[in-house]
């Protein structure tokens, strides 16, 4: 891991109840940050760990830096140990159903009443109101809240290219959390925090929501955007390359027209404010698509680059595992995948007086720290035998130890 003395969140112990993306998510930021993160796994191991297709990265992304305990929940002695841990901890995270927790005993009163100082986060689907008993999934909340609609074509919303829902979410249930621990030094009790998909969807559209406050009038998705600026589009160099440019500022411009050589543009007095250029765009974006469509691809990424315009290849997923600034300073984390094979996976983006947090344990086998934690909680070595033995709890007495 990237050096640095004590993470911020060290000391704190965090319970995880979670699957999918959302609450692993939010436990694994946390984890992340230097929390001890145990993640409560069923006997046979976290579903997640075998999905397929879009799913084959969830486990391997969000579950780093966590210690696995796999026990059965159902049984007496498995939910006495996981409510002897609840007991200790600063948090717990979960992410099932809509009454699923209350049912198995580990809803917030229970584990209110006998830890009053626990922080217990919630990441459903709806906040309180009519929808609060609905299941909802990133996709459904994606249709539902409008992000869909703004980021498909008119006739064909699609999703976003990434679970950014689930993600996003899991952001705010870890600013929720946070918030409830800075005000537990006040108060000395904990509470229950709530983090939902559709509101956090609905955050996210609110700017185009206060767009049609603002002008009146609806936004159309952005694939048919009214740009807000004449250059703000995708361009090609001369191999045929894509690369994003957008000149937002003034200052751009006239930076922009220096370095090119756009001496006509740049004498054009009509296009000296944004408003000016954006009525001209049919005249800019003809001679600009020329122009890039005759310089290399290198060439003109070097020339937007000195003249300080913002500019992007088109990349795909798998260009990032070779990016250069990725990899120059931590901002890839390898970790050994279920098959054995390594895997540079992007680290937590944050600094902390420049230092990147990295990895303190890898992906956790199923059950991995079963008999650590255990331990931790006092059993002897022949009573977590037994509790093995008798199919309550999972794991291996050989157990990696923190790096």
């Amino acid at each position: 891991m990237a050096h640095q003395e004590v993470l911020p969140l060290a000391g704190i112990k965090v319970v995880e109840f979670t699957h999918m993306v959302m609450g692993p998510a939010a436990g694994g930021i946390l984890a992340d940050l230097g929390a001890e993160v145990t993640k409560v796994e069923p006997f046979q191991g976290d579903n997640t760990r075998r999905l397929q297709g879009s799913g084959a990265g969830y486990f391997a992304m969000y579950n780093r830096n966590k210690r696995s305990l796999a026990l059965d929940l159902k049984s007496p002695e498995g939910r006495d140990l996981a409510l002897q841990l609840v007991s200790e901890a600063d948090v717990v995270i979960e992410n099932f159903r809509h009454g699923a927790m209350d049912k198995l005993g580990f809803g917030y009163p229970a584990l209110s009443a006998r830890n009053p100082g626990l922080i217990y986060c919630s990441l459903k689907g709806f906040l309180s109101g009519p929808y609060e008993h609905r299941t909802a999934l990133d996709e459904v909340t994606q249709m539902m809240g409008g992000l869909a609609y703004m980021t498909g074509l008119p006739d064909r919303p699609l999703r976003a290219g990434s679970s950014v829902i689930d993600i996003t979410g899991g952001m705010f249930g870890v600013i929720a959390i946070l918030s409830a621990l800075q005000q537990r030094h006040n108060t000395g009790r904990g509470q229950h925090v709530t983090s939902s998909l559709f509101e956090t969807t609905a955050f996210l559209v609110g700017q185009h929501m206060a767009q049609q406050a603002v002008t009146g009038e609806e936004p159309p998705p952005m694939s048919v955007r009214r740009s807000a600026w004449s250059v703000y589009d995708i361009f090609h160099s001369a191999e045929g390359d894509r690369i994003f440019v957008g000149v937002v500022s003034d200052t751009l411009w006239r930076a922009f027209c220096t370095e090119f050589e756009l001496t006509e543009f740049a004498a054009d007095s009509s296009l000296d404010s944004n408003a000016g250029r954006v009525a001209a765009r049919d005249r800019i974006l003809p001679q600009i698509n020329a122009l890039f469509a005759s310089l290399p691809k290198d060439e003109l990424e070097s020339r937007l680059d000195r003249a300080g315009i913002p500019f992007a290849p088109i990349n795909k997923p798998a260009d990032l595992f070779d990016d250069p600034h990725l990899n120059a300073a931590g901002g890839l984390v390898e970790v050994t995948l279920e098959n054995g094979a390594r895997a540079r996976l992007p680290a937590l983006p944050v600094e902390f007086d420049g230092h990147r947090p990295g990895l303190r344990r890898d992906l956790p086998k199923a059950g991995e720290h079963s008999a650590e934690v255990a331990r931790s909680l006092g059993l002897s070595e022949a009573q977590i035998d037994a509790l093995m033995e008798h199919g309550v709890l999972r794991g291996s007495r050989v157990e990696a130890t923190e790096s």
